[in-house]
């Protein structure tokens, strides 16, 4: 299928290389663009040769100034332009970065010919690149070598350097300066630093070279740029480390001025020396720049829309610590119409870069549909929910969640030494009180120990403890521990603390796992253990049931957020303690008692400890199951459009996922948006939403602003060791780690072969806020209905800000979550506290539905204990066990082989009518429907007096038999007008009718879609 996207090639053009297509000069070569791209096999780079006469040896002296690693360790190709023929014979002389001297042979025709110096390895499919470059070709022949010195050989020439295509090419900014041309230009150009303005469209990408373009620029001169009324404008300064480390780098911009017209300095500002966190902090960096080192220094001009035109002159001057500085002269010719959006529509201009510095979501103010903070006594009360206070300790005395109550006894936080637990206790102070938050303190101290407490709850349910321990003197403490005593009747599922989702055990012990340090081939440090097979790694746990619970997170490392493989911080050490620390289940006579405990320690006097830990409790909003069944999704991966009987089916909901041509750059949608604005309005005119793939784990390499991400260090992108698909090695170099990849398999215009992205850092970086920006942009301008999370490393606080941007452009957008047990073991228990900004959950990849237990579906599939609906994924889930809980597959979605197809599910739903039906579940404590046989599990959806669907479900791997014990008062029916119909649904069950009182037999790992209707 070919795909025709004129605009994204003139993006790519302009954005990635500002030459154009036209050929380039500098030095004696020429540089350009392939008129038609080569075979990707052979690689993104090429020189083209003139040889004038056939010889049994010609000579190559090629400049070529690569910026890229080991270039010696890769293949040489020498091909013949018109025939095609490869040339056996290449002596090596001289590789280097700088330089590559070589004699080849036998040339048996003049004419042109294309030196290949980098190809590769092609891997279609996507995932992770795993292939390389093809090595070294073999040595010549000897007869053949031993002629290379026994006359003047002809030269080759260099006709033009190409690259296969724009987005491919080394031109100008990767075309490095020569050792000795450094060395000369230092001679010629004192200073005290070396800087180098540039443009915006001449991103500066080297890190350990400077361009050749910037041996014939001056010390001094002006940057020059021209910027209409209203827009953001951007451009950098190269700061090259010439001499020696250059330390604690940091500016100063006086005002811009044209006559009378000012532009202020305030309007200044350089986005690698300060910026805005994603929680609204104003912070400074330290940037350190190594000697031989060039650290881009990326600035923006916040222009306003009513700036006169003319040139408005300034000066920026940088610094370090030692005093020295230098200075460039700015020059902004203002002109033009007025800049509506700021720039923001078209990625070359790097505008969006002021994103990085937004506020946009933070607020304390509840988000939809979220009331205000109730206090009435020691009541706190937020949306469905209230905890008692207990008096003297601030933690909760009893939770209340809808209605009902979770704890037997009130939650301990314990302190216990050699005489005993100690009895530190004060009244809490309230020291903040406003519709999102209600913040409380106390402190108390004995002879031993001064101890202080900081307590948040949120309007969302979410409560924060804070504890500070300060020994007044060395002291030997037995354990430090928290306890959280459940009502038995709630306390029946359990998942966290390295269990997956689960009956409540009767006893259980764990403990932090010990990790041992594994580094894989890019660099990042993987923790693994030998010793368990637990859901790893892990910092909580839930306990509760389908209508009351509490999640507890345990804190206090350098990040709070998911625990996925790709980002596993430190255990808290308070609570570890050297692994110490552990958990502990007790089911006792009136209580399931979960214990987190750190172990004994030896305080020393003045040496204060920290024990954090976060409670949310569930269910954290109403669950509504009508959305359930209305709100039907497609999501086919490649291509989002759904055929005309899908639609019919009841398709409500498209999501459009990655990796297809309206959404082909994993997590930078920006480059299609006019193919995203028409699908969509296109589907809104057909009634249905569109949502969008969107998230941060990893960062597509087409991203226009890479570059500029780059040079704020490890702010936004991680390190490691390089490698992945050779894009990424020849323009990246080093310093990160390759995650997704994928190849295009479709013909395009856009220049790019595969979607090579890297991986985020876990840090609280600027990235989220340009997230969250974008996402408003993307609904405010395309109309879109909300996004699908897969994966994520940010924490609830930013969640939260993006569910406020959402609502604050276009009120009722949409958020699902998707996550993979090969990134997040026990999702459910990882993202508890994204849950009350979620709309739908999407877990289940790697998820084995034909193993699983109903309390580990109930748990951490269905989503229902947390308020939530969520959808079954791997190999199209389980479609008889998934109807406990409402569930089916998504439409379309592709999973190792199946194509899920719920249709014919959906049919049934819409004969019943099942949206408006009331669901009595299997988990309740009195259930309308239930059977003889403990393993097979009945759900009702009951229209009360008129008819019931039941869900009947076999979890064993045997063929069960059962009869069925039906509560008639609860459906509203007349037993002796009754009858059992199993319909007609293809793929999942035959016709079939029983007496009401006749024993069903289930196969293993299925079940039935029964009518209970009147005769």
């Amino acid at each position: 299928m070919k795909i025709y996207l004129p605009l994204i090639a003139f993006f790519l053009l302009n954005i990635y290389n500002p030459t154009s297509v036209l050929a380039q000069k500098t030095s004696s070569y020429t540089y350009s663009v392939a008129q038609q791209p080569w075979q990707e096999s052979l690689g993104n780079h090429r020189a083209v040769l003139q040889i004038d006469k056939a010889a049994e040896v010609v000579n190559l002296d090629f400049n070529w100034r690569r910026p890229d690693k080991e270039v010696g360790k890769k293949c040489f190709l020498i091909i013949n332009a018109i025939t095609g023929d490869t040339i056996q014979n290449i002596n090596r002389i001289i590789v280097s970065n700088e330089k590559c001297k070589l004699q080849f042979g036998p040339v048996k025709e003049n004419g042109i010919y294309y030196f290949y110096y980098l190809p590769y390895v092609v891997q279609h499919g996507w995932g992770g690149y795993n292939k390389g470059y093809i090595p070294q070709e073999k040595q010549p022949a000897a007869e053949w070598l031993n002629q290379t010195n026994r006359e003047k050989w002809p030269v080759a020439k260099i006709i033009r350097v190409e690259s296969r295509e724009e987005f491919d090419s080394f031109y100008p900014m990767e075309v490095i300066a020569t050792t000795a041309e450094e060395d000369s230009y230092k001679k010629q150009n004192r200073s005290e630093l070396y800087l180098f303005p540039e443009d915006r469209k001449n991103t500066i990408r080297m890190r350990k070279n400077i361009p050749m373009r910037w041996i014939n620029k001056k010390q001094g001169d002006a940057f020059a740029g021209e910027a209409a009324p209203n827009e953001y404008y951007a451009f950098q300064i190269g700061l090259w480390a010439g001499n020696e480390d250059v330390n604690k780098v940091s500016y100063q911009a006086s005002p811009l001025q044209c006559g009378a017209e000012t532009i202020p300095a305030t309007a200044i500002t350089c986005f690698n020396v300060e910026g805005t966190d994603p929680y609204g902090n104003f912070f400074k960096k330290e940037i350190n720049v190594p000697q031989g080192n060039v650290q881009p220094l990326w600035f923006g001009i916040d222009i306003p829309t009513g700036q006169k035109a003319g040139i408005y002159e300034g000066r920026i001057t940088i610094s370090d610590a030692t005093g020295k500085q230098s200075t460039v002269p700015v020059r902004i010719r203002i002109a033009g119409n007025v800049l509506v959006d700021r720039g923001d529509s078209e990625p070359w201009r790097h505008s969006r870069l002021r994103w990085l510095n937004s506020t946009l979501g933070i607020a304390d103010t509840p988000t939809s549909p979220y009331t205000a903070m109730t206090v009435n006594g020691n009541q706190v009360g937020c949306l469905g929910r209230t905890v008692v206070i207990e008096p003297q300790t601030g933690l909760p005395q009893q939770i209340d969640s809808w209605g009902t109550e979770i704890l037997e006894k009130p939650v301990q936080f314990i302190i216990r030494t050699s005489e005993g637990a100690k009895n530190l206790k004060a009244t809490p102070t309230t020291e903040e009180k406003t519709a999102g938050h209600i913040t409380q303190s106390w402190k108390a101290e004995d002879e031993d120990l001064a101890v202080s407490c900081k307590t948040v709850m949120e309007f969302d349910g979410w409560m924060n403890y804070i504890y500070t321990i300060l020994p007044k003197k060395d002291i030997k403490v037995e354990d430090i521990r928290l306890e959280v005593p459940v009502k038995k009747e709630i306390g029946t599922e359990f998942m966290g603390m390295g269990l997956p989702g689960r009956d409540t055990p009767l006893e259980y012990d764990g403990k932090w796992d010990a990790p041992e340090k594994n580094v894989n081939s890019s660099g990042v440090s993987l923790p693994t253990s030998t010793k368990f097979q637990w859901w790893w790694p892990f910092d909580s746990f839930w306990i509760g049931n389908a209508h009351a619970g509490i999640h507890c997170e345990f804190r206090g490392s350098t990040y709070s957020g998911p625990l996925l493989n790709l980002y596993r911080p430190a255990y808290p050490e308070s609570w570890y303690n050297g692994g110490k620390g552990g958990f502990s289940i007790r089911r006792e006579d009136k209580e399931v008692k979960a214990i987190a405990y750190s172990g004994e320690r030896n305080m020393k006097k003045g040496e204060p400890i920290t024990f954090d830990f976060a409670m949310i409790i569930t269910p954290v909003k109403k669950l509504d199951m009508k959305r359930q069944f209305t709100d039907r999704y497609y999501h086919h991966g490649k291509n989002p459009t759904p055929p005309e009987e899908d639609v019919k089916a009841g398709i409500r909901i498209i999501n459009i996922h990655q990796g297809n041509e309206y959404n082909p750059f994993i997590n930078y949608p920006f480059l299609t948006t006019d193919k995203i604005k028409e699908f969509t309005k296109e589907w809104h005119q057909k009634g249905c939403k569109v949502k969008l793939y969107y998230t941060l784990r990893e960062l597509s390499n087409v991203t226009p602003e890479i570059w500029a991400i780059r040079s704020l260090g490890e702010e936004i992108l991680r390190g490691g060791k390089g490698g992945g698909f050779p894009w990424c090695r020849e323009h990246f170099v080093s310093d990160y780690t390759p995650q997704w990849y994928e190849h295009f398999e479709y013909e395009n215009n856009l220049g790019v072969l595969a979607d090579a992205a890297i991986l985020t850092t876990e840090s609280d970086s600027r990235w989220y806020n340009y997230y969250i920006e974008g996402l408003a942009w993307f609904i405010r301008n395309l109309d879109l209905d909300g996004i699908y999370m897969d994966d994520v490393s940010f924490d609830r606080r930013v969640l939260k800000r993006l569910r406020r941007a959402m609502e604050s452009v276009k009120p009722g957008c949409l958020i699902d979550l998707h996550s993979n047990t090969g990134f997040s073991r026990g999702p459910a228990t990882q993202y508890t506290e994204f849950f009350p900004y979620v709309d739908k959950l999407w877990f289940g990849e790697s998820f084995a539905y034909n193993k699983m237990s109903p309390a580990n579906y109930l748990v951490e599939t269905s989503g229902i204990p947390f308020g939530l609906t969520g959808d079954m994924l791997q190999n199209g889930g389980n479609a008889w066990l998934g109807m406990q809980y409402g569930m089916t597959s998504r439409d379309a979605w592709q999973t190792e082989g199946v194509i899920c197809n719920p249709r014919n599910v959906w049919k049934i739903w819409d004969e019943f009518g099942i949206a408006d039906a009331d669901m009595s579940g299997f988990w309740e404590e009195n259930p309308a429907v239930t059977a003889s046989n403990d393993t097979i599990k009945v759900t009702s959806y009951i229209k009360k007096g008129d008819k019931t669907l039941l869900s009947i479900g076999n979890y064993s791997d045997e063929a069960k038999t059962a009869q069925l014990d039906i509560d008639w008062k609860q459906l509203g029916l007349d037993p002796k007008q009754t009858k059992l119909v199993a319909p007609e649904i293809p793929d999942f069950q035959q016709k079939y009718e029983w007496n009401i009182d006749a024993p069903i037999h289930v196969e293993p790992r299925k079940g039935y879609l029964i009518y209970l209707i009147q005769n």
